[in-house]
């Protein structure tokens, strides 16, 4: 069913899905069932069934501290181990999936060419969604995409309660939000797995809309393969999570990223990336494509941006409508993620007054976060900035909103990945900031110091003045302790993230929102007993 401006019927609900709470029994499958769909898409390389093709399957998991009675287990993973199998067969597994035959006696198996293209068949096969149940928004760019989801979710949010509908689902590197479980997010985009299993809740929940990230590494290795995007977004490119263990190079990337458009229908591309013919290009396998951004001749343009009692105003225009918007949000640069959701929300055909309404409200914790002391003397914003593009725009922002104060920033790089981060992050810090404090951000098996004093070599290029402080509480809390003059706080990297990943474990960590909040109390405390330094 396509979607009309009229109604957006396709959102609020379809004529046989209205948009109701349903409960649809799911078929149990046998294991002859799942041999047959993975032999149809011919990638099964052998079979020992041991007489139990009728033998019903009741849960499917790669993870074997969820395994059950009756599970489907699958084996996957550069790092899997023939002790996790045993675990799940201990448990009742009653059928392995495996691109290596384990030799597990008394469990069937079934080995398959390649595990990544298996498991979204399995995941869709068990999980039933029915066809056209739900709609599928995906966005993917190396920033932004967070801000962008939850654009699209307040917006589409904001027609469904004028309609009736239920809020969207969700899924974010911040939150995932079915209908069912609302929980921080562990990574950008689950294994395909968990995301049917989400899309399973959300369908008996009612929801009929969702609205995910989907992060390169993602599309690179079959997580979202197959799911049907009605809209795919491509926001912008830049050179990140180049290394061993993620991209060998920019283009292996970029092509990466385009690989979403094999699996939409509207393609939503920004006319201001420098990438954008290229990106163009990638689309050219939609249906249909529809352009926005501040560049003369996008299909939904942004112009006479400016700033109005605090927030950041702007016009879009369309072939349908000329109007005003005004964003929750700082950041000049939220503009262009903002056009994204409102191409998205034109392209389902929802009303203007949704999109100004839900931009109007729309915030992300730990996204553009801004606090302040008292006096002005201190404004801090924390940010999950984390590569060169946003790294540049979230200066150059600060550097408008906040004219005659000093940038100071905060920040670190992860261990083991993404390395180029180190150079890009040190040169554009070194040149917009005053002063630089190098810390903790997922250092894994790295030193923090070894991390800290690579970006340091970087920063020096520009004579800008820097210190290493490995705990990430303490360097905020310097940070504020050493303010002598109007200074804005840029916080980055962590975001609202409450762990850091440190060795082989995921460490608790207070959020970089909780710490600077304190921090500024303390400050605020301080002033109220006495003159500052």
């Amino acid at each position: 069913m396509r979607y009309t401006k009229k109604t957006g019927r396709g959102y609020a609900g379809t004529k046989r899905y209205p948009g109701k709470v349903l409960k649809i029994p799911m078929t149990v499958y046998t294991i002859d069932d799942y041999l047959k769909l993975l032999e149809n898409a011919g990638l099964v390389t052998a079979r020992r069934l041991l007489g139990r093709g009728s033998a019903p399957v009741r849960s499917i998991t790669y993870d074997s501290s969820q395994a059950a009675p009756g599970c489907l287990f699958v084996c996957k993973g550069a790092l899997f181990r023939r002790e996790y199998l045993l675990d799940a067969a201990e448990k009742g597994a009653v059928l392995y999936i495996s691109e290596t035959d384990y030799q597990v006696a008394d469990l069937p198996c079934i080995l398959v060419s390649d595990i990544r293209q298996a498991m979204p068949l399995l995941a869709r096969h068990f999980y039933q969604i029915p066809e056209g149940a739900l709609r599928y928004i995906g966005i993917t760019g190396t920033k932004g995409k967070t801000t962008t989801a939850y654009y699209v979710k307040a917006i589409f949010d904001e027609y469904m309660k004028q309609t009736g509908g239920a809020p969207i689902a969700f899924f974010t590197s911040v939150e995932t939000y079915d209908g069912k479980e609302r929980r921080p997010s562990r990574i950008t985009t689950p294994e395909s797995m968990e995301l049917y299993r989400h899309f399973r809740n959300a369908f008996e929940s009612g929801i009929r809309c969702v609205a995910m990230e989907v992060s390169s590494q993602a599309l690179k290795y079959g997580r979202v393969l197959g799911i049907p995007y009605d809209v795919g977004v491509f926001l912008n490119i830049s050179e990140d999570h180049i290394s061993p263990v993620e991209h060998k190079d920019f283009q292996d990337y970029f092509q990466s990223k385009l690989l979403l458009f094999r699996q939409v229908q509207t393609a939503c591309v920004n006319l201001d990336s420098p990438f954008s013919r290229e990106i163009l290009a990638g689309a050219a396998s939609a249906k249909r494509i529809l352009t926005f951004g501040t560049t003369a001749g996008a299909d939904v343009c942004g112009y006479d941006l400016h700033t109005e009692n605090g927030r950041i105003c702007f016009r879009a225009s369309c072939r349908d409508f000329d109007e005003a918007f005004a964003l929750a949000m700082h950041g000049a640069f939220n503009v262009e993620n903002a056009l994204a959701a409102i191409a998205v929300a034109w392209a389902c055909g929802l009303p203007v007054k949704a999109m100004q309404d839900g931009l109007a409200r729309a915030t992300v914790n730990g996204r553009m976060e801004e606090f302040s002391s008292r006096d002005g003397r201190i404004k801090a914003i924390v940010d999950y900035a984390h590569n060169a593009l946003s790294f540049e725009k979230i200066f150059e922002a600060a550097r408008e909103e906040f004219p005659g104060y000093r940038l100071v920033s905060v920040f670190g790089c992860p261990g083991g990945k993404a390395l180029n981060r180190r150079k890009d992050l040190g040169t554009v810090a070194g040149k917009a900031s005053s002063r630089i404090y190098l810390t903790a951000d997922d250092p894994g098996l790295e030193d923090v110091l070894d991390i800290c004093r690579e970006i340091g070599s970087y920063v020096e290029e520009s004579g800008c003045p820097y210190v290493c402080v490995p705990d990430r509480e303490e360097a905020i809390r310097m940070a504020v302790r050493e303010v002598r003059q109007p200074s804005v706080l840029l916080i980055l990297g962590k975001g609202s993230e409450t762990g850091q990943k440190i060795g082989r474990l995921d460490i608790p960590y207070r959020s970089d929102s909780e710490i600077i909040r304190e921090c500024l109390r303390e400050y605020d405390a301080a002033a109220d007993s006495g003159p500052a330094d």
